[in-house]
């Protein structure tokens, strides 16, 4: 059976706001919350894989503790420029 869009977003739209620790919930849930309906196929897809990631290593790169990997600095440079709206004046 196929995945309709509809149900893709909601899927996704929960696993956003359930990630385990709470810093990633309000980042991640966030922007699911304000840019899913609007989001291309590819974008759905880089942000599906990006939550495939451990919330330990997603809040190393969010705070620069550790490098973001070159496949993930796209869509979690728009995530966190979601929640700092500061860094779109850069």
């Amino acid at each position: 059976m196929t995945e309709t869009h509809e149900h893709r977003l909601k899927r996704i739209k929960i696993r956003a706001w359930r990630r385990g620790i709470k810093e990633m919930d309000l980042l991640i849930g966030g922007y699911a919350d304000a840019h899913l309906p609007t989001m291309t196929a590819d974008e759905l897809d880089a942000f599906e894989h990006m939550m495939d990631e451990n919330d330990q290593d997603l809040l190393a790169w969010v705070t620069h503790q550790e490098p973001t990997p070159a496949h993930f600095q796209v869509m979690l440079d728009k995530v966190v420029a979601f929640a700092d709206p500061k860094l779109w004046l850069k």
